[in-house]
């Protein structure tokens, strides 16, 4: 079983943003938390139960959710 978690938020691009990953799949940038939410309902999952300091579904690299530049 893969325990990686299911969304990445990979750290923050030198013109902006971060871009995010669902199971290596490209969603798109984020500019902000709700800009997460939005790509996991478009991807399919429930976005409602989002916790963003759950280990276990989100990833932050190069920084947590308050590091978008």
């Amino acid at each position: 079983m893969d325990e990686r978690p299911l969304v990445v938020v990979h750290p923050p691009s030198s013109t902006g943003g971060r871009r995010v990953t669902v199971r290596a799949e490209t969603l798109g940038t984020a500019y902000e938390p709700g800009d997460i939410v939005e790509f996991l309902s478009l991807a399919g999952l429930d976005p409602d139960p989002v916790w963003f300091d759950d280990p276990a579904l989100l990833e932050w690299r190069g920084g947590g959710r308050d590091v978008w530049a």
